[in-house]
């Protein structure tokens, strides 16, 4: 499955989810209904990709005998 934002002639900014670009293209060929206006003269929108947010690297691992010599970058 896709979401693709899609912008009618009107000025109707809305969201559609297809199977995949192909079910995409067939149902743009039979027309895509606005659900604003019902005009069926709609093409893709420009859309910013989804990217996840980074996760934190974790903290580094006291050796078992403790970290010793004050060098830890934990105890700073």
């Amino acid at each position: 499955m896709i979401v693709y934002a899609l912008h009618c002639a009107c000025g109707h900014d809305f969201d559609q989810w297809f199977d995949n670009m192909a079910d995409y293209d067939a149902k743009k060929a039979a027309g895509i209904p606005c659900p604003s206006c019902g005009g069926t003269e709609v093409a893709k929108a420009i859309m910013a990709p989804r990217v996840g947010k980074s996760q934190p690297a974790p903290a580094p691992a006291c050796a078992p005998g403790g970290c010793g010599g004050g060098g830890c970058p934990m105890m700073m």
